[in-house]
């Protein structure tokens, strides 16, 4: 919610700076992200009147124009925009004027004409503002008056960050109310009467869908002039709400929205055929909205139509072929009240966010409509002129919500919130905040006024007495509590320990979201099915994630995006999956790399990383858990990896997880230039660690034996030392492979793979005798397992 806070003090003006204000508002709940002012910074600029034009003698597009500043005499001013006509009234910077940026004015000749001054746009003034050319002031503007002054733009814009439980503050008199309820003064807000109406023209209304519609309001304005100007005070208003002016009809709907919380809609009358009918989409219809979209609604999505089809997506937006135009002179105002939760996740469904369905999906006041249109209509007979039809109104009373009393326990305050307030206190902030009161024996019974639908239980009373009370009045107490150690299982290692060796490692921590793209989950992990969000924030993240990998991936090329070439990342997360219809939550660990293997530096040559840093970087993950021993990197195919370049994960038979290079087919889809590696491991089997165990040390030697073997290319190191550790535990105590060859003298489609036995015993010394009667069992069971032989 963003607004003026020249506007806000007219309706509440306390004794705060703009610093105290802003304080005062984050610290009520309303957290305030950004203070921006109104204009740039500038100064001698004033209102200047064109009385003439003339061609440049030397330059086409430039013009020479006399333009009055409040003096005796015109000044001259060598103009190039292209709307500069006779008669119009736009900011003159005059000569010593200083604009945003620090640029002086000074008298300069263009193309040999002098000229005292600059003619200026709402952008050289530091205006947010999408229109080209000189900024167009009213008729009235006082000519030679300051242009600061004029248009007061000693003002900022304040945005909140409002959490989605006050929508009461989704409007200028909202924040005001707060503001008044927060420094104990009166709020001044306008006075609604109702307008004189000036024919009997109406449009009948049907509303088929009450408990969605409880309340609709629809007038007819005929003999309208759609091409008068929005004043500036509206349009200023408008634009330090970051709303841009878009005509006279549109702009009064979006000022209403902006004062009271209340969306409102104009249809064009004469693009409407009969009546007006609110009601659920059929199979049928199609409606094309005001941003060119072409929906087909759906038949939980409640739209207004006439006899034609519908006319507007309810409570999100309007369609083009019912909009109002600047040739438009007779519309249909429609204000209604539509239940949160039947637009709640419509407009996001479409891909849409509107200032509308914003408000309608949080709750608009049900008692606000009448006020809302006869401020419209007012506004609207001021600016466009014409003559109003009488409100037609279609109630459903027993639809709309009802606001029951609240038991409030005098006790329960002060247990709540660690401090004693008075009971006058107490009730008083609670008539300040527009409940309805009743002495209770035992406390209150309060009733929460229309505009607040996050008021429901006495928690929720409690809370906004704190709010309001203000928490920096609270005093800070210790808690008082028994505290008890609970046994911590030896077995159950911490995962803040995994954490610190990745950092260690040169990898950072990152939070990725639970939610995800579908199409892109699909293509990473195919086979499972993802979860779909009944209310996704976005169409991007519309689906529960199965793995880590899609954030990961995400933020890696948001990386690269940002000239960071060299990337390690991972997460802790959980990974959401379907067995036998129920959604079971698994804790995973993933992590990605890319890029090279150390930082910049003189000392090693850059290389990229590969397949082997990153299988030893989970080897150190595995090592700290103590499962070096049971773990088994076996080949594997996993749709989102290479195939030649990707290893599941197996920890005592069982699948730990996987790792491996990205899939180059998905590597070139998601726009990555260099290679990414993968992994993702079980939480649960990597953390429920093996206890090391004390073993004596052996009083005598060891003994080294090394052998080379001849064996398929296909034949894995880790089969060939598994089977050798397997033969004979007691002696041999550790296998290395020390060496693989291929090339000349050995067989095509072989390879050489050196492995170094160390054996041990705990009782006395091997000889020699043995130690080759453990080689040749060795051999024979190797020569047995993979046709292996020895080189020669």
């Amino acid at each position: 919610m963003r607004f003026s806070e020249a506007w806000l003090r007219e309706l509440v003006n306390p004794p705060l700076t703009t610093e105290e204000l802003v304080a005062q508002l984050t610290m009520a709940g309303l957290e305030v992200d950004a203070v921006e002012p109104a204009a740039g910074e500038f100064s001698g600029v004033i209102v200047g009147e064109v009385l003439e034009l003339a061609a440049h003698p030397q330059a086409d597009r430039l013009r020479v124009c006399q333009v009055a500043a409040g003096g005796s005499e015109p000044v001259t001013i060598v103009c190039g925009a292209p709307n500069v006509t006779g008669g119009m009234k736009a900011p003159l910077a005059v000569e010593g004027a200083e604009l945003p940026g620090g640029m002086k004015i000074v008298k300069s000749a263009l193309r040999g004409v002098e000229s005292f001054g600059m003619l200026c746009s709402a952008k050289e003034l530091g205006f947010e503002d999408g229109q080209t050319g000189l900024m167009a002031l009213p008729q009235e503007a006082p000519v030679g008056a300051n242009l600061r002054e004029y248009l007061q733009l000693d003002d900022v814009s304040i945005e909140v960050d409002l959490t989605p439980n006050r929508a009461d503050c989704l409007s200028v008199q909202g924040i005001a109310r707060e503001v008044a309820l927060l420094n104990g003064i009166d709020l001044t807000t306008p006075a609604i009467t109702a307008n004189p109406v000036a024919s009997d023209a109406t449009l009948p209304v049907v509303v088929e869908a009450p408990q969605a519609c409880p309340r609709y309001l629809g007038r007819l304005i005929r003999g309208m002039d759609n091409r008068a100007p929005t004043p500036m005070w509206m349009r200023e208003r408008l634009r330090r709400s970051g709303i841009r002016s878009l005509g006279p009809v549109v702009d009064v709907t979006n000022y209403v929205l902006l004062e009271f919380g209340q969306p409102l809609h104009a249809f064009d009358a004469s693009k409407l055929r009969g009546g007006i009918r609110v009601r659920f989409g059929r199979p049928d219809d199609r409606l094309r909205l005001l941003n060119d979209q072409e929906i087909a609604p759906q038949t939980d999505e409640l739209v207004i139509a006439d006899e034609s089809g519908p006319l507007a997506l309810a409570g999100v937006m309007g369609g083009s072929d019912s909009a109002v135009s600047e040739g438009t002179s007779d519309i249909f105002l429609e204000c209604a009240f539509f239940t949160p939760a039947n637009i709640m996740g419509k407009a996001r469904r479409h891909g849409l966010n509107t200032d509308s369905s914003h408000r309608y999906e949080r709750g608009v006041d049900p008692q606000l409509q009448w006020r809302g249109m006869e401020r419209a209509t007012r506004l609207l007979l001021d600016i466009v002129g014409g003559s109003t039809g009488p409100i037609v109104e279609v109630l459903s009373e027993a639809h709309l919500p009802k606001r029951e009393p609240i038991m409030l326990l005098k006790d329960r305050v002060a247990k709540l919130l660690g401090v004693c307030i008075s009971e006058g206190q107490v009730a008083s902030i609670l008539l300040r905040l527009g409940m309805s009161l009743e002495p209770w024996h035992e406390g209150w019974k309060a009733t929460p006024p229309s505009f607040r639908f996050d008021i429901a239980i006495e928690a929720d009373l409690i809370e906004e007495i704190g709010r309001v009370y203000g928490y920096d009045n609270i005093p800070k107490r210790n808690p008082s509590s028994r505290m008890e150690l609970h046994p911590a299982s030896e077995a159950l290692l911490d995962i803040e320990r995994i954490k610190d060796v990745l950092v260690d490692r040169g990898y950072q921590e990152a939070i990725t979201y639970s939610f995800v793209e579908p199409r892109l989950q699909a293509r990473i992990e195919p086979v499972l099915e993802g979860i779909a969000l009944q209310n996704p924030i976005s169409s991007d993240l519309a689906v529960m994630r199965t793995g880590l990998w899609c954030g990961l991936i995400d933020a890696a090329s948001k990386n690269l995006n940002r000239q960071q070439s060299r990337v390690r990342l991972f997460e802790a997360g959980l990974r959401f999956t379907r067995l036998n219809g129920e959604i079971v939550q698994e804790k995973s660990l993933a992590g990605l790399a890319l890029g090279s293997v150390w930082e910049e530096q003189w000392g090693e040559k850059s290389r990229s990383v590969d397949f082997f840093d990153v299988k030893s970087d989970v080897e150190a993950l595995l090592r700290l858990a103590g499962h070096e021993a049971a773990a088994e990197f076996v080949a594997g195919r996993h749709p989102a990896l290479h195939p030649g370049q990707s290893a599941e994960i197996l920890l005592s038979g069982r699948r730990l997880g996987w790792l491996g290079l990205l899939h180059p087919k998905l590597e070139k889809e998601l726009g990555f230039e260099t290679r990414v590696f993968l992994f993702e491991l079980d939480q649960g089997l990597l953390l429920n660690r093996a206890i090391p165990e004390f073993k004596p040390l052996s009083k005598f030697p060891q003994v080294r034996r090394d052998i080379a073997l001849i064996v398929d290319e296909t034949t894995t190191a880790s089969g060939l030392t598994g089977c050798v550790q397997k033969l004979s535990p007691e002696l041999i105590r550790q296998v290395l492979v020390f060496d693989v060859y291929q090339g000349q003298g050995i067989e095509s489609g072989k390879k050489s793979v050196a492995l170094g036995l160390v054996l041990q015993d705990d009782a006395e010394t091997l000889t020699d005798a043995r130690v080759d009667g453990v080689i040749a069992d060795v051999l024979a069971k190797l020569a047995h397992e993979f046709n292996a032989k020895l080189r020669e």
